[in-house]
């Protein structure tokens, strides 16, 4: 009898450290993990890195890149996939039907969402913008062109939407907004009219205003008038733009990992992210006779602004 009550003693005292180590195992391991799936129409490099970088920041999640080909219907898709869309036709896709797992649209611009859903948000698709924010391009001009207050901004058909919001985020910075049609991109006249109406070129991310056709004659046209354009995306900054804010792969990843920490339930219905950068472009700076923009300064400021209540 006592040897058999020493054996169960020794059973139990067993039994209970097993389960102590379970339990230190589980309060150790992550509390859950997701399944990520990133789809995109072209497989290239480019898309690839990224996937790569975000399986490398959430090592406790599933992260997986299925080109948009192989996939079947968004509605057969698992409801517990986080799917993350990076390009256009991607959207595309998942708009087909409203079932289908709750969706991140990363690399759409305001306009390119207004074309497909108008004003109207999709239940179970977040947007994750990638042109600027209207308000932080009109705080970049009154930060490193503090002289000026007539805003020209030139809108097309697809473009028009965005005047409402950039008239009252101006109103705010005591800035006038001098918008201008420009509906045939090969009559000079708009601009000409623009630019003796204006202080400075607020440029939007209208594919068909700005755009590599007509990229010679609004840079051309705003050094004849010495007129600094801001904007539109760093691309043009680069073609010979004065200055613009953009977000880099290292702020997406960034705005990537807090929503995926969140149950989608929570995730907002489009977003930008509240990180970015300043770019700026010395050659262009000295033709109109301006500052060079401090990149990192002018960033550093803007942001503290938008911290404030």
């Amino acid at each position: 009898m006592g040897d058999s009550s020493r054996m169960t003693g020794v059973l139990i005292t067993r039994l209970w450290r097993r389960a102590v180590l379970l339990a230190c195992l589980l309060l150790a391991a992550p509390a859950w993990s997701a399944d990520i799936l990133l789809t995109a129409a072209e497989d290239g490099a480019g898309v690839q890195a990224f996937a790569q970088a975000l399986a490398q920041q959430r090592p406790e999640d599933r992260v997986t890149f299925t080109a948009l080909k192989d996939l079947p219907a968004p509605g057969r898709l698992p409801a517990t996939t986080r799917l993350i869309l990076l390009d256009l036709p991607g959207l595309d896709w998942r708009l087909q039907e409203p079932q289908g797992p709750p969706t991140l649209v990363l690399r759409i611009s305001r306009l390119q969402a207004h074309q497909r859903l108008g004003s109207m948000p999709h239940p179970r698709i977040s947007l994750l913008w990638s042109d600027p924010p209207l308000d932080r391009q009109l705080r970049l001009i009154a930060g490193i062109l503090p002289q000026a207050r007539r805003i020209g901004v030139l809108y097309g058909a697809d473009s028009e939407f965005l005047l409402p919001e950039l008239k009252q985020h101006s109103t705010s910075l005591g800035l006038e907004i001098v918008p201008q049609l420009w509906d045939n991109i090969n009559d000079s006249r708009p601009l000409q009219i623009l630019f003796r109406n204006s202080d400075v070129l607020l440029g939007l991310d209208d594919p068909q205003l700005y755009n590599p056709k007509t990229a010679k004659n609004l840079l051309l046209s705003s050094y004849a008038q010495q007129l600094p354009l801001i904007g539109p995306n760093a691309g043009f900054v680069r073609a010979g733009s004065l200055a613009s804010t953009y977000s880099d792969q290292a702020d997406w990843l960034a705005v990537l990992d807090r929503l995926l920490d969140h149950s989608p339930a929570n995730w907002p219905r489009s977003l930008y992210p509240d990180r970015f950068k300043v770019v700026g472009n010395p050659q262009v700076a000295r033709s109109l006779g301006i500052e060079q923009v401090d990149e990192a300064s002018v960033a550093t400021r803007l942001a503290e602004g938008e911290k404030r209540p």
